[in-house]
């Protein structure tokens, strides 16, 4: 290898690995760094993955909701939203009568 490509290899590395050395607390909590926060998306939120392999302990972000942070009950509520607009003009026989006719067909198909 020439000494051009040495220093491009050496550049790369570089840009791509992070080393921060840290001290851990009293009962064994670690500070990460923000600048590993940041870069992995990490919040208050978020869940990690600790495993040992060998001599090394490895930290991984573990994503356990939708992408859009709202919980499924959100979702459905939002989801629902049209259903309720439409109910809020019915009374309650009407939606009686809606559920009766639904629960009629869903039977007649069995």
């Amino acid at each position: 290898m020439n000494c051009g490509n040495s220093i491009l290899w050496r550049y790369v590395v570089a840009e791509t690995l992070l080393t921060e050395i840290i001290r851990p607390l009293r009962r064994g909590q670690l500070t990460i760094p923000a600048e590993f926060r940041r870069r992995l998306g990490i919040t208050d939120d978020s869940l990690l993955q600790l495993t040992l392999r060998d001599d090394k302990i490895e930290i991984t972000p573990v994503v356990t909701r939708p992408a859009s942070g709202k919980s499924w009950a959100q979702e459905l509520y939002a989801m629902f939203a049209p259903v309720r607009a439409e109910a809020e003009a019915m009374d309650e026989a009407e939606i009686d009568a809606l559920i009766d006719e639904a629960v009629k067909e869903v039977r007649s198909q069995r």
